[in-house]
């Protein structure tokens, strides 16, 4: 994977190239002082609310809340999340402007991983405060602020980039009809079930059906269009058999390969086993039943990576390290009773 290849995948570089078969899209400037708020490792405050702070109640305590304080000393440290009122008028405009709701994302990545913070447990954003939020939380974003060429294969000096906030019209799009698709040298040659924690009966009773149309859709709209050859796409085909596309990709580990490996996208081997015998068709992947269900690759980030490592049994170490604390406090237990 070379830079230019991730340099490519840009919503700002192929949205010009596809705006007619994607999502409503803005994207704006993020200035240096709005990067430095996102990186900034101290206590996470969150700027740019609309709302002013209520005044209906007149009693002491009302505004005591009103500021944070971590001190009973008489010096008393107030934390004040920083402003932007330009950055938050430009924002809040291009929200109106794709009717009050959006989603957010960077030059490549969504703050997926950090929807479990937010208290509609989503990335449905309609004001500055809901978009920081979700961005400071996120490691997707970390990555793309500070090391978005880290799996690049080139030598040469890392390009400059114009860091940019995407707002993305909001759809309520059903993650069963999401599906990710890899092209390698401008063909098709495999397309997967992009959420693969869940088993959706519809994909396996139309799977002929939805692969057809994103064969189409790939071959009219997409095939020699996108600037590289070797890349990857994610589409969404609603229930009247449309297909769009949500976003791209470069063709690589940055990237996760769902129900595939890179080694069989890459090599080849081991593609199309199992897979039907007409060659001109990408081998189409998806779960076949509740039974092969995988766990979220998005758990790890809401809960300590012990806990991750234990329910899916990927370290055995701490396994029995916890199966002996189990043992332990029997004894204990026992002894109460």
């Amino acid at each position: 994977m070379k830079k230019e290849q991730v340099l490519r995948c840009q919503l700002s570089v192929w949205f010009p190239l596809f705006r007619h078969c994607t999502i409503r899209s803005i994207v704006l400037p993020l200035p240096q002082d709005v990067i430095d708020y996102l990186l900034d490792d101290g206590t996470l405050v969150v700027s740019g609310r609309n709302e002013a702070p209520s005044c209906s109640q007149t009693n002491e305590s009302s505004d005591e809340e009103q500021d944070v304080q971590w001190s009973d000393d008489e010096n008393v440290t107030t934390l004040t999340a920083p402003e932007f009122p330009d950055f938050a008028a430009r924002v809040q405009e291009a929200i109106n402007s794709l009717g009050g709701i959006v989603f957010p994302k960077l030059n490549w990545s969504a703050p997926r991983d950090a929807a479990w913070i937010a208290l509609n447990g989503s990335l449905k954003c309609n004001n500055l405060s809901d978009i920081f939020l979700l961005l400071k939380s996120s490691d997707f974003i970390t990555h793309d602020l500070t090391r978005p060429f880290l799996h690049c294969t080139d030598d040469s000096p890392d390009p400059k980039i114009d860091t940019q906030l995407v707002l993305r019209k909001w759809c309520e799009l059903i993650p069963g009809g999401e599906f990710r698709c890899f092209v390698k040298e401008n063909k098709l040659i495999g397309v997967t079930q992009r959420d693969h924690t869940q088993y959706y009966d519809h994909v396996c009773r139309q799977e002929a059906a939805i692969l057809g149309s994103i064969v189409d859709f790939f071959k009219d709209k997409v095939q020699y269009k996108f600037p590289d050859e070797d890349f990857v796409f994610d589409v969404y085909r609603d229930s009247q058999g449309r297909v769009w596309i949500i976003d791209f990709n470069p063709f690589g580990e940055v990237t996760n390969s769902l129900l595939f490996t890179w080694e069989e996208l890459t090599s080849g081997q081991n593609l199309s086993e199992g897979a039907p015998a007409d060659l001109d068709e990408p081998v189409f992947r998806y779960i076949t039943s509740e039974m092969t269900v995988q766990p979220s690759p998005y758990l790890s980030y809401r809960l300590p990576k012990d806990f991750v490592d234990l329910s899916r049994g990927e370290d055995a170490h701490k396994l029995i390290d916890f199966l002996k604390l189990t043992r332990n406090q029997e004894p204990e237990n026992s002894d109460e009773d």
